[in-house]
């Protein structure tokens, strides 16, 4: 039997996961990461730190699962993550993190000249990152423009110069027509450092041997182009077509699954290609980091199993943690509203639970205006997935069913896009 393998390369762990033809779950194997340095605007990593730990992960998957039934590889990494290498995909600076923003004058010269649409505005998008590096000494003889995923993919396929449609968003590229723009011209990027932009999990190579003899796989082992983290997740839900993804770890995510493409970067919404269809979404500062401003976890647990969904409190809240907001409004000066506080903190907790289960249902309609379907139902994950009373209250007032997600780590998901293109019959 044929199996798949997913590597996740998160912001604090490697993660592998290996699957069957039925995308049952074999073994998983998770490897922590330094943390990277931080220096006030300034975020990086050494890639080989990233290397290291892959390498240490596959070594003990290895040993629990027999790997000469690995068909194919997918991976993952964060998105925005970019470093420079030489020809030979030596990195020739630390690489600049997801969250690294010291490119403020760089993003200001992006600004001058890119449309509006496009998703590599800001000093942290891959573009301004991009820029920075090229003006260090040390990327004088740059040769690639790296993200996390493609460096990764590089050193176990050994081909660099590689990148995905997911990934390449931030850094410029033309998802709707397939191509890097022409404005890019006007930002002096030699053009042969971008890379080749091919879809998500297309096949780019094999497993070199000294990796093939490593882990005992076979030289026929695909090597697949790779994707982002939350895209990942997102395929781990299984989510179909008009079907929608809401996170709620510390911020709320919402993510559906669309035939079209939706752009709308006044409010922070861009769409990745994920097959035949499109993943369309935004992001809100609201979310679960604030209950934990005022709720331990011994508290949020107890508070959960005291909610009356069917009784709702009239609170009008618009849970925030600090004034600023970027979906489904653009308001860098919106307030918290969290007042009045009631005298009992049930009300107050269940209050934010609804302030926030409003600002999903906004969200979503927010994206239908803009050409998004409504969705027929949400998947839901993150830490706020587990609360059943929290998705009664959220499937009432959206009037569509709230369920949470089997699957939600990105692992999986790449390991499902490993399993999807061996088997055409699965491809959407």
């Amino acid at each position: 039997m044929k199996h798949y393998l997913g590597i996740d390369i998160g912001t604090s762990g490697c993660r592998s996961c290996v699957i069957d033809a039925d995308a049952t779950i074999k073994v998983e194997i998770r490897t922590p990461l330094p943390a990277p340095d931080r220096s006030g605007n300034a975020v990086e990593q050494d890639p080989e730190a990233w290397w290291k730990a892959l390498t240490v992960n596959l070594d003990q998957l290895a040993t629990e699962f027999p790997l000469d039934t690995i068909a194919a590889i997918a991976l993952d990494g964060t998105s925005a993550t970019l470093l420079c290498s030489d020809a030979s995909g030596t990195p020739l600076l630390p690489a600049l993190m997801y969250n690294d923003a010291r490119a403020c004058e760089q993003a200001a010269q992006i600004d001058r000249i890119a449309p509006v649409e496009t998703a590599a505005r800001g000093a942290s998008s891959s573009l301004a990152k991009l820029l920075w590096l090229l003006q260090q000494p040390a990327c004088n003889a740059a040769h690639h423009a790296l993200h996390q995923a493609d460096w990764l993919l590089g050193r176990l396929s050994g081909m660099f110069g590689i990148t995905d449609e997911n990934n390449a968003l931030k850094l410029g590229y033309d998802v709707v027509n397939a191509c890097w723009p022409a404005w890019l011209s006007g930002l002096n990027i030699p053009p042969a450092l971008l890379p080749d932009v091919v879809s998500a999990g297309q096949a780019v190579g094999t497993l070199q041997p000294t990796w093939c003899k490593r882990w005992g796989m076979t030289a026929e082992t695909r090597i697949l182009s790779g994707t982002t983290d939350s895209t990942a997740s997102f395929i781990a839900t299984g989510a179909q077509t008009g079907e929608a993804v809401t996170s709620l770890g510390s911020t709320l995510v919402l993510k559906i699954r669309s035939d079209t493409p939706v752009f709308a970067p006044e409010v922070g919404i861009y769409s990745h290609r994920l097959g035949n269809s499109w993943l369309a979404g935004g992001a809100s500062n609201s979310g679960g980091a604030v209950l934990q401003q005022y709720f331990n976890s011994e508290e949020i647990t107890q508070l959960t199993g005291m909610i009356s969904a069917d009784e709702p409190t009239g609170l009008d809240y618009y849970p925030l943690v600090s004034a600023g907001e970027r979906f489904p409004v653009n308001d860098p000066g919106l307030q918290p509203r969290l007042q009045p506080r009631p005298a009992g903190d049930l009300m107050f907790f269940q209050g934010i639970l609804e302030g926030i289960a409003r600002i999903e249902l906004q969200g979503y309609r927010k994206l239908a205006e803009l050409g998004a379907p409504w969705p027929e139902k949400i998947i839901t994950t993150g830490g706020g997935a587990v609360n059943a009373s929290w998705r009664t209250i959220r499937s009432q007032l959206l009037g569509i069913p709230v369920v949470a997600a089997v699957h939600q780590e990105a692992a999986y998901g790449a390991a499902l896009l490993a399993r999807q293109s061996c088997n055409p019959l699965l491809q959407q």
